[in-house]
């Protein structure tokens, strides 16, 4: 027997999603010349160049992106971003995924960059399900779900997209 899914947001739903949080961002870093987003390998990377789209439309920050891979099994596995962490030096940083549930992707995802002193470190996520085990949050966030641990979220980018409990 299939799963049933149903749809909680839509392509419109998430694209005015993004561009909220994208207005967020902005509006807690505008007097910055810099910002590091950094996206959670796959769907976190999609989202954040989403962000980066709607911010050099609404700012002249010079975003600097950057794909982070975390092994979201196991995150303890090595870590690898896209460029070398020192570009992240003295700058802002927001981490972005698409779901926060337990906040094990986010949390190792986020202490790679406390080697290096950064000015601020946030993190967005599209969807935040309330089942943290870590002491991780969603600074911007879009929606907040109240699920049952046995539901499932998927975001799915692209065709037929939407974000889907299951």
């Amino acid at each position: 027997m299939p799963e049933k899914k149903n749809k909680i947001m839509d392509a419109n739903d998430i694209h005015r999603t993004i561009k909220r949080i994208s207005y967020q961002i902005y509006e807690t870093h505008f007097e910055e010349s810099q910002l590091v987003l950094a996206g959670i390998a796959k769907n976190g990377v999609i989202m954040a160049t989403r962000i980066r789209n709607e911010l050099k439309k609404i700012s002249d920050i010079d975003v600097i992106f950057m794909e982070i891979s975390v092994d979201k099994k196991n995150p303890i596995n090595p870590i690898v971003l896209s460029q070398k962490l020192e570009v992240c030096k003295n700058n802002p940083v927001v981490v972005v995924d698409d779901v926060l549930n337990t906040g094990s992707t986010l949390i190792y995802a986020v202490t790679h960059f406390l080697s290096i002193k950064l000015k601020k470190l946030q993190t967005a996520v599209l969807v935040n399900r309330n089942h943290k085990n870590f002491p991780v949050k969603g600074d911007f966030k879009g929606i907040s779900l109240s699920t049952s641990i046995k539901e499932h979220i998927d975001v799915t980018f692209g065709e037929d997209e939407g974000v889907y409990l299951s």
